[in-house]
């Protein structure tokens, strides 16, 4: 019995789904509901509900950057991110990776077939160097990732891991506008809160984002399904932690791992 084509395109394991995967086995899963309850409010950095107490909290971590791209560059990049493979991801999602070979359980990594991020990076990472709170960043992984409602994409809830990856995770946003699901599971008692806590940053296409701080370290992020209503494609840069850098236990390694990343002559790995 020949297996349908689809299942080939489905990557996800243990507790992740997407559309593909739920109609081939027949167990369609309700989607969560969840509720937004409060929003990022980017000029005022605060967490705001309305109607409710309480109304609002300081929301520190957060730097969002519109209008980071313009639309040729836009253009540009989707055009050459297409003309590689997508390789099947979790949660019905696609990607392309440009980094070095880590196993995180083992706390190894090693350049593997790392040649170094994308040419067309390059401009994108002197731009953001441009801004205050970007100016020493300097990243050795980029991440593309293609969301696509007809799969069902989406990302769960998650901490990025903090022994290789640095303070700042940065993610620009493509073609299409979404929400980043900020959420706190064990509440926020101090004000009154004591279930989980979400708030809903507004990401504009072709904007940039920033964590950094609690929102990096405290706080989970993910895309929730019903916040991909077309085609999205993000590029996610990651740093080096402490560890990896001057004056860190594993420095030397780190240095090989920017230099190549930054030569910008790199392919998918």
């Amino acid at each position: 019995m020949m297996v349908p084509d689809v299942v080939a395109s489905c990557a996800c394991k243990g507790i992740r789904h997407c559309l593909l995967c739920e109609e081939l086995k027949e167990s369609l899963l309700q989607e969560e509901k969840v509720v937004h309850l409060f929003f990022y409010d980017p000029e005022r950095k605060l967490a705001v509900r309305k109607d409710a107490e309480p109304s609002s909290f300081p929301f520190p971590g957060v730097f969002l950057w519109e209008n980071f791209l313009s639309e040729e560059e836009e253009t540009e990049l989707i055009s050459s991110m297409d003309q590689d493979v997508w390789n099947p991801s979790q949660s019905g999602r696609k990607k392309q990776d440009f980094g070095p070979k880590v196993n995180f359980k083992k706390k190894k990594v090693r350049l593997g077939s790392f040649s170094g991020l994308p040419s067309l990076s390059h401009q994108l990472v002197l731009r953001m160097q441009q801004e205050a709170n970007l100016s020493d960043f300097k990243p050795v992984e980029q991440c593309n990732l293609d969301y696509h409602p007809q799969r069902g994409s989406a990302i769960d809830p998650h901490l990025d891991d903090s022994w290789l990856w640095g303070e700042r995770l940065v993610t620009v946003n493509m073609l299409s506008d979404t929400t980043l699901t900020m959420s706190l599971e064990q509440g926020l008692p101090l004000l009154g809160l004591a279930e989980e806590v979400n708030v809903a940053v507004l990401l504009p296409r072709r904007s940039l984002v920033a964590l950094y701080g609690e929102a990096r370290h405290c706080w989970k992020h993910g895309i929730l399904r019903k916040d991909v209503q077309q085609r999205r494609v993000c590029s996610t840069y990651r740093e080096l932690s402490a560890e990896f850098l001057p004056g860190g236990q594993q420095a030397e390694q780190g240095a090989r791992l920017l230099d190549v990343a930054l030569s910008f002559k790199g392919a998918p790995v």
